[in-house]
C-alpha cells in the first residue's frame, strides 16, 4: 500500500524555521516526482513546491522563492521541504503529494499527482 506521511509541522514565531518531512512507504520514492501543498482555513490548495524524481529540478511558488528549499534523500525514501524565514501567512496544513512521472518531469499543480500525505499543520505565531 502506497502510503505518504508528512511530519515536522508545529507552532513557530514569525522569522523561525521549520523541516517537514514526507516519509514513503510501499513505494520507492525515487522514481515519483513530488509536490509539497498548503491550505488554509477557507482558502484553495495552493502549490508550494515541487521537485523532480531523478533530476533534482525544482520549483517554488513566488511567495516562497527564496525562502522555502525542497530536497529528497531516496536513499531514506524521504522528501523533504526546508521552511525559513516564516510569516504568519504561510500557516496552513502542508501536505506531500507524488506521482510516477519521468526524472526531469515536475509540476506544482495539485491535479498532476496522485497519491497523498494526511497533511500537517503548521501556525507562525507570535
Amino acid at each position: 500500500q502506497l502510503q505518504l506521511v508528512e511530519s515536522g509541522g508545529g507552532l513557530v514565531q514569525p522569522g523561525g524555521s521549520l523541516r517537514l518531512s514526507c516519509a514513503a512507504s510501499g513505494f520507492i520514492l525515487d522514481y515519483y516526482a513530488i509536490g509539497w501543498f498548503r491550505q488554509a482555513p477557507g482558502k484553495e490548495r495552493e502549490g508550494v513546491s515541487c521537485i523532480s524524481s531523478r533530476g533534482g529540478r525544482t520549483n517554488y511558488a513566488d511567495s516562497v522563492k527564496g525562502r522555502f528549499t525542497a530536497s529528497r534523500d531516496n536513499a531514506k525514501n524521504t522528501v523533504y521541504l526546508q521552511m525559513n524565514s516564516l510569516k504568519p501567512e504561510d500557516t496552513a496544513v502542508y501536505y506531500c503529494a507524488a506521482t510516477l512521472r519521468g526524472s526531469s518531469w515536475y509540476s506544482i499543480l495539485p491535479t498532476s499527482y496522485n497519491y497523498w500525505g494526511q497533511g500537517t499543520q503548521v501556525t507562525v505565531s507570535s
